[in-house]
């Protein structure tokens, strides 16, 4: 019994090999033949799998590079500023549409107060369902020096303690700013890893000091190299330089109305909601918001950039299908017609095979096989196509483009289904013919 299941197994695989390499000759003797023809056919084939395989690519790298831009942000943050990250809706909240349904009214969001550290303060005091909180000013364009080394250009983070809590900050060496120096104001730098190579090259930075405006600092902790983001973030930290706000103040002798970022996470991480309400609240009691006054600050939350991508991943695929569609029913049809012209070709051959014991379905699979090779043949030049676009586009540390198999993997079954669908009617046609009336005929 096993020996007949193993035969019948055997002669299985021999039978759809033969056929397959029956479809391969087929395809090879049809591209040589009806050259101008098969090229009309597989060109628009190639093109829809070529769009497909191409947008999907895009997608793919376009999400993996702006996750990749936030990853060094705790994805649980909430951030209260004065600018919200997208435009807001009547009631306040940060909506995002490419249909321009929302309008970003940056010159109502312009009269609104600086987030300060009187308000960060007042948060720290009376809200109960944050775990962490923390308040920070950026300085952009001052040089820093060592010795006679300088680099221009620092960004500067006048920030409170649980910094490292909101940003990713990473030491290569060195260590961590203290609770006790935040609150004191210690003369304490945590630097970028760009700043680190340049001020003292092959020299250990740790236990160095720095001077800064001409106030000195001394380095405690290096960073480990960032990278360009995509996204252009705000917290670029190679070129930074993380400093005690207390420090900061005295350095660059703003005030506390100055215009800053607090950040919170909640205790409970599940959810933002009671913390965001907790916020709201009392910020706005602390700006004394009369009922029904808009709040004039925005609670961000990091799943805008989530639903940017939705936005971004839905415009672009639609555009990409919407091509790719029309593209693979011009090339089904040209299929479809290749294959009636096949049939009519090959009547009498057909009308052989039939009289020599070939059954229908046989006959039927021979088509559907050679119909999918020649959708097959024209998705993979569309793929070679992605491919050698891919490689002729200059690397660039900011977009780093994501080609995948499984990319490659739907291109190909769309292709095979394209095949069999443009091939079922004339296999099927070749399966009913008679074989005395396919014999004779001329």
């Amino acid at each position: 019994m096993e020996n007949n299941k193993k035969n019948v197994i055997i002669r299985g695989a021999i039978v759809i090999s033969r056929l397959f390499k029956e479809a391969i000759v087929f395809t090879l003797q049809e591209l040589n033949s009806n050259k101008f023809r098969t090229f009309l056919s597989l060109l628009s084939v190639s093109i829809g799998i070529f769009t497909i395989v191409a947008i999907l690519t895009a997608i793919d790298s376009l999400e993996k590079n702006i996750k990749k831009s936030f990853e060094s942000l705790n994805p649980n943050m909430l951030s209260i500023q004065k600018w919200p990250m997208g435009p807001e809706d009547d009631e306040g909240n940060v909506v995002f549409s490419l249909n321009g349904d929302v309008e970003y009214k940056w010159w109502e969001y312009n009269k609104r107060p600086n987030i300060t550290y009187a308000d960060y303060k007042y948060l720290k005091e009376h809200l109960k369902n944050s775990e962490v909180l923390t308040f920070f000013i950026s300085q952009w364009g001052d040089n820093a020096t060592y010795k006679r080394n300088a680099i221009t250009d620092v960004q500067t983070y006048c920030t409170t303690e649980d910094f490292d809590k909101i940003v990713s900050v990473k030491l290569k060496t060195g260590r961590q700013i203290s609770e006790l120096e935040f609150k004191n104001g210690s003369a304490v730098a945590i630097i970028g890893n760009n700043i680190a190579s340049s001020l003292f090259e092959d020299e250990d930075p740790i236990g160095k000091t720095i001077k800064l405006k001409g106030y000195t600092l001394s380095v405690i902790g290096v960073l480990e190299k960032q990278g360009e983001s995509m996204a252009g973030t705000e917290v670029e930290l190679d070129g930074a330089i993380i400093i005690p706000y207390i420090y900061g103040k005295l350095i660059f002798s703003f005030r506390d109305t100055e215009e800053g970022v607090i950040n919170a996470i909640a205790k409970n991480k599940e959810s933002n909601t009671e913390l965001i309400e907790e916020i709201k609240n009392t910020l706005r009691a602390f700006r004394r918001l009369r009922p029904g006054e808009k709040s004039n600050f925005s609670i961000g939350q990091m799943n805008i950039v989530e639903d940017i991508l939705k936005e971004l991943k839905g415009v672009i695929s639609n555009i990409g299908w919407i091509i790719a569609t029309f593209s693979l029913l011009i090339g089904g049809f040209s299929i479809a017609n290749i294959m009636f012209v096949s049939v009519k070709e090959r009547t009498r051959i057909i009308g052989i095979q039939k009289a020599l014991g070939a059954k229908s379905y046989f006959i039927l699979i021979q088509f559907l096989a050679e119909s999918t090779i020649l959708a097959l043949a024209g998705a993979l030049i569309g793929i070679l196509l992605v491919v050698l676009i891919i490689l002729l586009i200059p690397k660039d540390e900011t977009f780093e483009i994501y080609f995948s198999l499984g990319n490659v993997i739907v291109g190909a079954l769309i292709a095979c289904v394209i095949g069999v669908l443009s091939g079922y009617l004339p296999a099927r046609s070749a399966a009913k013919l008679n074989p005395v009336d396919a014999i004779n005929s001329k």
